[in-house]
């Protein structure tokens, strides 16, 4: 395989105040495994910032989970220096490069980044053609309006088909089919033509070079050893090393200990000028001082009026993360903490649960983010965890008017309610057109109504859905995989609320309401949800020395129930034959005993049962990974 290998000389340090006109800043968009970081790849190559010696595949992706998944997870900056190729003696440009993630979970980073740019390359599967995500993320980078430079990748393989996805693509984007670039990410075909468009097609960056400074933080990490790293883009004037700033929603002043640019490792330099992407440190250890979408400018003559920011991210999964060991708590808090800073989209807040103790309540953007989350916090903080099953919001209205917002279903209220409210989103699915009936049951079962569906060309179908986001958030994209073999695609947005005629199932064991184990669902699936669990806590839950009802109820109204038989001491292993109204007197004793011990006993219930139960892996929930 020959990979691009670079003409100029590598790793020449750049000016530390580029002239506006020869930046650009793009980034990388796609659905899920289309190429972008192995682009991203020969793109650090064809440009030298990474020497041969030092390349590896997914060169931008850090973290272990990232590189053991083949997934992109967190948006990488990169600085990179480049020529035009279609031009001699042309000057250097300097390309701001954002690699973004590809899954629907990770929207929120996309946005983020898509606020930094100028340009993006819209990249397309020759062999797969247009995704929901490709859509989704297309829709982003129009509303931002953004220069689209649209690019089928992978048409080195041989199911690759390049006219007829290119067609697709071009009227989509609403380009001509021959505008519409061919490269290869794995051998470096067309790459530096695409950079050459990318020089030739996207503005250089706007801004007022003597104004007081500007610059809109994208994104943050912690660094152990040096704080926290934010990384901006410079809107207007200039931020220079050693200078106090002042963050504007916050109104916090440091001093900036080092600023820099990443090409691709963090290069210190003197300052950043209009346009310019980079980092900042300035030794902060408090992870709350640096949001995400604030504004940066100096302490004294600053700016006043802030820049746009970005809209929070509204988590669309609660789930709850309690430490195994109730003494890890601090150590947990302490590393939400951090993680909040990697990741802007994360919130949680502090909650006790009678069976688990303490922990907290975490709200996700869907399954693979909480998945990902817990796995770094085990990973990178060492943490033993127990999640509970996934759920969302539900508003609630009593009849006298109150309302009550319900993220776990031992908050939903008693007495008469009134009406529930779930959360809706609108789904968009692009299959095959030989799985639309396949695809339509699916979304019927799941109480979806049906908004519309085009052709995008005569095999390829996008179809969209309101479905509740509780019937989504489970076993959905399994089930859309497993029934299109595996062709389908989805993706999903919040839009708003619907009522709908919700229970809540409750657990009762020996008569005792168990808060740990209710859960809300709709009234046609809450007798199957009680028959499921009590069977399931009649096997988990030990043998007492009396007989223990398992019992689900809706209201006072018991659905279906189990017995946990006695453990019965074998009384008349003393009797050697004799007279059987001898043997009858011990029994009736035995049984007399056993009643006053259900009248007075309690029900043990191991820990392993809870885990086993609330755990959000005992059904695979989780297992809807992409």
């Amino acid at each position: 395989m020959d990979l691009c290998v670079p003409a100029t000389p590598t790793n020449v340090p750049e000016p530390s105040r580029t002239d506006p006109a020869l930046l650009r800043n793009f980034c990388i968009i796609a659905h899920i495994d289309h190429g972008k970081s192995t682009l991203a790849d020969r793109m650090l190559q064809l440009t030298g910032v990474v020497e041969q010696r030092q390349m590896r595949a997914q060169y931008l992706d850090r973290m272990d989970i990232e590189r053991e998944r083949g997934i992109t997870i967190k948006s990488q900056a990169v600085r990179l220096p480049w020529a035009r190729t279609d031009e001699e003696g042309g000057a250097t440009h300097i390309l701001n490069m954002i690699d973004t993630p590809g899954h629907v979970d990770f929207t929120y980073e996309v946005s983020r980044s898509l606020a930094a740019c100028e340009g993006c390359i819209l990249l397309v599967d020759a062999a797969q053609g247009i995704e929901a995500q490709t859509l989704a993320n297309l829709y982003l980078a129009m509303e931002h309006d953004l220069q689209i430079i649209p690019v089928l990748n992978k048409i080195d393989l041989p199911a690759a088909q390049p006219e007829k996805f290119a067609a697709e693509l071009a009227n989509l984007v609403g380009c001509e089919p021959e505008d519409v670039l061919k490269v290869s990410a794995k051998t470096g075909v067309g790459v530096d033509e695409l950079l050459d468009k990318v020089v030739r097609d996207v503005p250089p960056p706007v801004g007022v070079k003597d104004a007081p400074a500007r610059a809109m933080i994208f994104d943050s990490v912690y660094d152990a050893y040096r704080g926290v790293v934010t990384y901006v883009k410079v809107v207007d004037g200039t931020l220079g090393k050693r200078e106090r700033i002042r963050m504007m929603s916050t109104g916090a002043a440091h001093e900036l200990l080092e600023i820099g640019t990443n090409s691709p490792e963090m290069t210190p330099a003197d300052g950043l000028s209009v346009g310019e992407v980079g980092y900042l440190i300035t030794g902060v250890k408090d992870v709350r001082q640096s949001k995400v979408g604030d504004t940066i400018t100096q302490l004294n003559k600053g700016a006043t009026e802030a820049l746009g920011g970005y809209k929070d991210p509204k988590p669309m999964v609660f789930s709850g993360l309690y430490p195994l060991d109730g003494s890890d708590y601090p150590e947990l808090r302490e590393a939400l903490d951090k993680l909040q800073l990697n990741d802007a989209a994360l919130v949680y807040e502090p909650e006790t649960s009678a069976a688990l103790g303490f922990g907290f309540r975490v709200g996700f953007l869907g399954l693979l983010h909480l998945e990902v989350i817990r796995e770094r916090l085990e990973r990178e903080f060492g943490l033993d965890l127990i999640a509970t099953a996934p759920n969302v919001i539900y508003g609630v209205t009593m009849e006298d008017g109150t309302e009550h917002e319900v993220t776990n279903p031992s908050e939903f209220p008693t007495g008469k309610i009134a009406e529930v409210r779930e959360p809706v989103v609108r789904a968009t699915i692009l299959t095959p057109s030989d799985f639309i009936g396949a695809v339509m049951e699916l979304c019927q079962n799941r109480r979806g109504n049906l908004l519309g569906m085009d052709y995008l060309s005569e095999d390829r179908v996008e179809i969209r859905y309101t479905l509740p986001l509780a019937e989504v958030v489970f076993d959905f994209f399994d089930q859309l995989k497993s029934k299109t073999r595996g062709y389908a695609s989805l993706d999903y947005e919040p839009t708003g609320e619907q009522i709908a005629d919700l229970v809540k199932v409750d657990i009762l064991l020996h008569g005792d309401q168990v808060d740990a184990f209710s859960a809300i669902c709709h009234k046609d699936k809450a007798y199957a949800y009680g028959v499921r669990l009590v069977a399931k806590l009649r096997e988990l839950i030990p043998r007492q020395a009396f007989e223990v009802p398992v019992q689900a109820a809706i209201g006072s109204r018991v659905i279906a129930r189990e017995t946990i038989r006695a453990i019965r001491k074998d009384v008349l292993a003393k009797c050697y034959g004799g007279d059987i109204s001898r043997k009858r007197k011990l029994l009736e004793k035995q049984k007399e005993g056993k009643k006053r011990m259900k009248m007075v006993g309690s029900v043990e219930v191991p820990q392993e049962a809870f885990i086993a139960v609330l755990s959000s892996d005992s059904d695979g929930d989780s297992k809807s990974k992409k």
